[in-house]
């Protein structure tokens, strides 16, 4: 599903990424662990286009993603879900209409929206709060929000970059519990933190970054620096 195969980044004369070598199976969930600095958000940018490598290749599925051009680009994130630390919800729409608005701007029909956005809203369990703009939301129902727009376009991968970076204990569990749910449906979940109990508590595959290169690739591993 996702390899990356000797990739390198640099900034300048800074070396984010040294030679990073993995690759994730289809249905699996991984999650990238590592202090700040150590590369966890550049390999993100990689993975989802929104940067390039140095050297080496990316692919997700049949998309070779160093070599996409700027308008292939919405075809890759139709494929891979993504799920940030701070919501990125629109202040002025309500939670149906911020997951349905993933649909409008690709100019899917009205019918298909509104067969879509309630199953996503259901995913999710907030079905109640259709109608509720993000600031009547908590925190980790925004979360919810956001999981289920990057989740509108039944993409195979999805990427969440520390998405519970902002909740408290409760919510991050049931934000992880919903991760899961979403992986144990077949899709293939790569996450960004920087939580050990979460990553403990998972035990779920671990590779752990430290100055831009892997350390450790653990099958159900803890996290350990």
């Amino acid at each position: 599903m996702i390899a990356f195969n000797n990739v390198s980044k640099q900034y300048g004369d800074t070396a984010v990424l040294s030679d990073i070598t993995f690759k994730v199976a289809p249905g699996e969930f991984i999650s990238i662990v590592g202090k700040s600095g150590a590369g966890k958000s550049t390999i993100i940018k990689l993975l989802i286009g929104e940067d390039q490598p140095t050297r080496g290749r990316v692919l997700v599925g049949s998309y070779e993603v160093n070599k996409l051009k700027p308008d292939e680009l919405p075809q890759l994130r139709r494929k891979v879900g993504i799920v940030f630390q701070d919501f990125k919800l629109l202040p002025t729409k309500t939670a149906y209409e911020n997951i349905a608005f993933a649909l409008e701007v690709e100019g899917r029909a009205q019918e298909e929206i509104e067969e879509l956005v309630p199953q996503m809203l259901d995913l999710v369990g907030l079905a109640d709060k259709k109608d509720n703009f993000p600031d009547e939301l908590s925190g980790g129902m925004k979360q919810r929000v956001a999981i289920a727009r990057a989740m509108i376009h039944r993409p195979a991968v999805i990427v969440a970059d520390e998405p519970t970076g902002n909740l408290d204990h409760v919510n991050a569990n049931e934000i992880m519990n919903l991760l899961l749910k979403i992986n144990e449906l077949g899709t293939t979940v790569v996450l960004a933190t920087h939580s050990k109990d979460i990553v403990n508590k998972l035990r779920k595959r671990v590779v752990a970054l430290e100055n831009g290169k892997i350390i450790r690739d653990d099958a159900r591993g803890n996290y350990e620096l």
